[in-house]
């Protein structure tokens, strides 16, 4: 099978040998049918639409694709589709990754009409002795029915395989052998003061502001002051791009006195539409506090690794710097996704 994609739409072609009308698809020459026919031209512009429907490549005989077929031609669909307005990948992406990496080896080279409910429970049982969380076990085995049905959609296999995949069930709190995993609680007020002589001055005005505000991370590292309405008490920002946007949900930040006295800071040091929380400037910042600086002429270290600094924090490198700051401070790591936490008990307790 030739996956190859071809960057533009193949023209409808005239082979004169035969004074047919065929097309070259991934490689492969269709011929459709005498050239000078409406017949043949229609044919034409049906297999141009069922190859673009189904990724630019060819559709395959349902008795024909494997397992791992399968598997790389949604691969190839989740990499589309999996992505945030810049581009950049969402998390959903990389447990797509985790959940067909068990499936391909398992059952890599069994032809896709085999893969039934009882292979389906065997891939979930390997997530299970590998001690993953219920909850995780259930995402993957949901996931990996949605690779069929996808692909009963496109008719790479019959319905009757998604649908007999779906028979299985999801496995059920305190009933099964996979692990339980722990409720997400909030950090202790302690461990988050313990960690702030140790973060920059960006990471804890992060760190405060999710405290304040019960955003996301994501939600915040990307600020810039064009984004915020200042015009009433309250500032608000309307989020173009969040977690929910593909369903048509709004989402609005407010930021009240409080908020608005850590952004104030960040505001009047750059134009509107640099980003607030730059770990180029916080590098910067941390450089000039070291008391000693390299002699001229000594070489510089070498790099240990290949990131470089960008023009605002990631959810990635923020979640770095609060575990670096934890090891220093001597407390339990924890994540800025506890913070959400953090701020719903506070406003729990004080609004009921």
């Amino acid at each position: 099978m030739n996956a190859k994609k071809s960057p533009t739409v193949p023209a409808y072609r005239h082979h004169k040998g035969t004074g047919q009308g065929y097309v070259v698809l991934n490689g492969q020459w269709l011929y459709l049918g005498p050239y000078e026919r409406p017949a043949t031209r229609q044919k034409y512009d049906q297999t141009i639409a069922e190859w673009l429907a189904n990724g630019r490549t060819l559709p395959v005989e349902q008795g024909d694709i494997t397992v791992s077929e399968l598997a790389v031609r949604y691969w190839m669909h989740a990499k589309e589709y999996y992505r945030r307005p810049d581009g950049t990948p969402t998390s959903s992406l990389f447990n797509v990754k985790a959940a067909l990496s068990v499936m391909t080896r398992l059952y890599g080279l069994t032809p896709a009409k085999d893969f039934g409910p009882l292979a389906l429970r065997a891939v979930r049982d390997v997530w299970i002795q590998r001690g993953l969380a219920r909850k995780t076990v259930n995402y993957y085995t949901t996931e990996t029915k949605r690779v069929f049905k996808w692909a009963a959609s496109l008719e790479m296999v019959s319905p009757t395989v998604y649908q007999a995949l779906a028979t299985v069930e999801g496995l059920p709190k305190n009933r099964s052998r996979a692990r339980e995993s722990e409720p997400v609680s909030a950090v202790p007020e302690s461990h988050i003061e313990a960690i702030r002589p140790f973060v920059s001055r960006q990471v804890d005005a992060l760190i405060s502001l999710q405290l304040l505000t019960a955003a996301r991370s994501g939600e915040l590292l990307k600020l810039r002051a064009v984004d915020f309405d200042t015009s009433e008490k309250v500032w608000t920002v309307r989020l173009k791009h969040h977690k929910t946007s593909y369903r048509g949900k709004e989402r609005i930040l407010l930021f009240g006195p409080r908020c608005q006295k850590i952004i104030r800071q960040f505001m009047g040091e750059r134009g509107v539409t640099d980003f607030l929380f730059s770990p180029i400037e916080a590098e910067a910042e941390r450089n000039a506090q070291c008391a000693t600086h390299r002699r001229p002429g000594t070489k510089a270290d070498t790099t240990k690794t290949k990131r470089k600094l960008g023009d605002y924090y990631t959810t990635d490198s923020y979640r770095r710097a609060i575990d670096r700051a934890c090891i220093k401070a001597d407390v339990p790591a924890w994540t800025p996704h506890r913070l959400r936490h953090n701020a719903g008990t506070a406003i729990r307790e004080e609004y009921g």
